[in-house]
């Protein structure tokens, strides 16, 4: 992968994470880093997924279908981080804050 190659990729994930935390529902408790890291990775995924399934990922404009194939991989990344990272934090700090009350 060239340079350029990977300097679009990132901006690609930044995008395309961006667009499935927006697209999806509810409120993730993760930060926007990890949103671009996984928009990133279910860029890189998306693109192989839209290859596999016959989805023509080298043309002269903007592929709309490997985009929207980047976004729905990316609403999965996303809602499974969140609901792993919100399960590891709602345990400790929810805890805390309920034996802090309860005095």
């Amino acid at each position: 992968m060239t340079v350029t190659g990977i300097i679009s990729a990132i901006i690609i994930g930044i995008v395309v994470g961006a667009l499935a935390r927006l697209f999806l529902p509810g409120r993730q408790s993760i930060g926007m880093i990890v949103t671009i890291l996984v928009g990133i990775v279910s860029a890189l995924i998306g693109t192989a997924v839209a290859r596999a399934i016959g989805i023509p990922t080298a043309t002269r404009g903007v592929d709309w279908l490997e985009l929207l194939v980047q976004i729905v991989v990316a609403m999965v990344g996303v809602a499974l981080v969140a609901a792993l990272m919100g399960r590891r934090r709602g345990g400790a700090v929810g805890g805390g804050r309920r034996s802090g009350m309860m005095r």
